[in-house]
């Protein structure tokens, strides 16, 4: 089954290089998110109490005084904020749950949902990642609440993330709960890693696409997709 879309750029980068070799370099490795196969032993309060601790560490090794008030409460924030927000889409557990309903009223046309505003975190450096996600499906007989599609989304940007793989991982999601190929999807995100460090280009932004089915083989639904997408 043929798939369009902009891949993850590994050709010619090392992997096994060092680290500081690496550098900057945009490195993916992994359609799927990269987990441990023990990533579930642990329940959510260790993690958290974990992180707590670890996180104290960072804080003292940078010089923060922790009996400051505004700083005494931070390691414990910041666990709660790792496990039970921006990462809790690595958790099978909350994933959403979909139903699926019938195309009553036939509609055979695109159904496109656009300007979902998610927030993600580079998996490179942990730095925020912003913007937009534009979702389209044709039918082939069940449609899922319009909800559902934005929480689709949020569910797969709620872990460290490349860009190019949480396209991907958003459309290969929907294709399998419509059962339908004719799938399309286009993020247009802010890198904080880019304009927050580095070379601090507040201006960029990084567009990517997963195009499936009609989408991918028909030029005019793809650019139907697309007049839908840049409508005011």
């Amino acid at each position: 089954m043929k798939q369009k879309g902009i891949m993850l750029n590994t050709t010619g980068i090392d992997i096994d290089r060092s680290i500081d070799e690496i550098g900057d370099e945009h490195i993916g490795t992994s359609h799927e998110t990269p987990l441990r196969e023990d990533a579930f032993e642990m329940d959510d309060e260790l993690k958290m109490e974990l992180i707590e601790k670890h996180f104290k560490d960072i804080m003292h090794v940078l010089g923060l005084d922790l009996t400051d008030d505004s700083l005494k409460g931070t390691p414990r924030r910041v666990a709660k904020m790792f496990v039970q927000e921006v990462f809790s889409g690595l958790d099978p557990k909350n994933k959403p749950e979909i139903k699926l309903f019938e195309n009553k009223y036939k509609y055979s046309e695109m159904l496109v949902e656009k300007d979902i505003t998610f927030f993600s975190h580079c998996e490179h450096h942990f730095v925020p990642i912003y913007g937009k996600a534009h979702v389209a499906y044709i039918s082939n007989g069940n449609v899922i609440g319009l909800s559902k599609i934005n929480r689709i989304v949020q569910y797969f940007a709620k872990r460290p993330q490349v860009q190019e793989r949480l396209t991907m991982q958003i459309g290969n999601e929907l294709k399998e709960i419509l059962g339908t190929d004719d799938v399309a999807v286009v993020i247009d995100a802010h890198h904080m890693c880019v304009s927050s460090r580095g070379v601090k280009d507040v201006n960029s932004k990084t567009v990517t696409s997963f195009y499936s089915g009609k989408f991918d083989k028909d030029d005019s639904t793809r650019k139907e997709f697309m007049q839908y997408v840049t409508m005011q």
